[in-house]
């Protein structure tokens, strides 16, 4: 072996050296973010599931993440369904209605209004993709009060229309169908329809519709979901429990539990387990309903990726 090559062999030898201690390093720092990570965001649902387990007292005394038994579960879902006559069954109920009804009218809107801003020239089509995409980035709780008393002003407030209408108000699902459409769709086909005769509505429903199906359906999934969560709109424009959705719902069960509210009444069965309980019921369709669209939403992020 010549000199050279010992040489370079031994600085070689010293480089990998050094770069060990920095790949240790690295690795060092990625599992401590992953046990922050954990501490954080695992645990917190890992308690969540284990409540229901326990009594009121094993939850305060027991260790956390420890199993209570199936016989508490059942009693918590019997204390908790039985609060306010069913009323638990009637918020998911209301819930299903105001965010289904409002998803089907944001469909009905979103999707033709990102077609015609994409693929159609009209004047004032500039302004209004800009007005757009100023009202997706504003802060929701901005328009509340405006909608509050617009809703008021048409003797809406109390009704099934004053949740479903703003609900169905969705810019970012018209931005989405715009970016879709303005990128995918291949310009030359819809070209060759018009020859063949096809009109702009033919174009839309027989071509252009079909060809959309992922970006619709994860329009459709981000609409229900935003819906389904929304707490402040509702709070604010519906003044009954008989109305209220799932997770306004929430709120009157949180203030009937005396862990929280020490004036709320002692007989009403509603304690931490039965609390912890309520939420993962509300959360549940939502978590199905992400189970059973997990191809259709990745094909729709992936949609206007590439353009040929």
């Amino acid at each position: 072996m010549t000199q050279s090559t010992l040489s370079s062999a031994l600085s070689s030898a010293a480089a990998g050296r050094r770069v060990r201690p920095s790949r240790a390093l690295s690795f060092l720092v990625v599992g401590v973010l992953l046990a922050a990570l954990l501490v954080f965001f695992v645990l917190p649902v890992v308690w969540l599931l284990l409540a229901p387990s326990k009594t009121a007292g094993e939850v305060v005394r027991d260790n956390p993440l420890s199993f209570g038994s199936f016989q508490q579960i059942g009693a918590a879902w019997r204390h908790l369904f039985a609060f306010q006559d069913g009323a638990m069954l009637t918020w998911l109920r209301n819930s299903a209605i105001y965010s289904g009804g409002s998803l089907v009218l944001t469909l009905a809107v979103s999707v033709p209004a990102g077609y015609a801003l994409a693929l159609t020239k009209f004047r004032g089509r500039k302004t209004l993709l800009m007005v757009t995409l100023v009202t997706m980035i504003m802060p929701q709780a901005t328009l509340v009060l405006p909608v509050f008393l617009e809703l008021n002003r048409f003797h809406l407030i109390g009704t099934v229309w004053s949740v479903i209408l703003p609900f169905s108000f969705y810019p970012f699902g018209v931005y989405l169908v715009y970016i879709y459409f303005g990128s995918s769709l291949p310009r030359d086909l819809l070209s060759a329809a018009r020859i063949d005769g096809c009109t702009e509505w033919q174009l839309f429903s027989r071509i252009a519709l079909p060809l959309a199906k992922p970006v619709v359906g994860l329009v459709a999934f981000f609409s229900f979901v935003g819906n389904w969560n929304n707490f402040f709109l509702p709070y604010l424009v519906l003044p009954n429990s008989e109305q209220f959705p799932v997770q306004v719902g929430l709120n009157q069960l949180l203030t009937s539990t005396p862990s929280f509210n020490p004036v709320a009444g002692a007989g009403l069965n509603i304690t931490i387990p039965e609390l912890a309980l309520a939420i993962i019921v509300a959360i549940l369709p939502v978590l199905v309903l992400f189970l059973f669209s997990q191809r259709t939403l990745v094909s729709g992020m992936l949609a206007g990726a590439t353009k040929e």
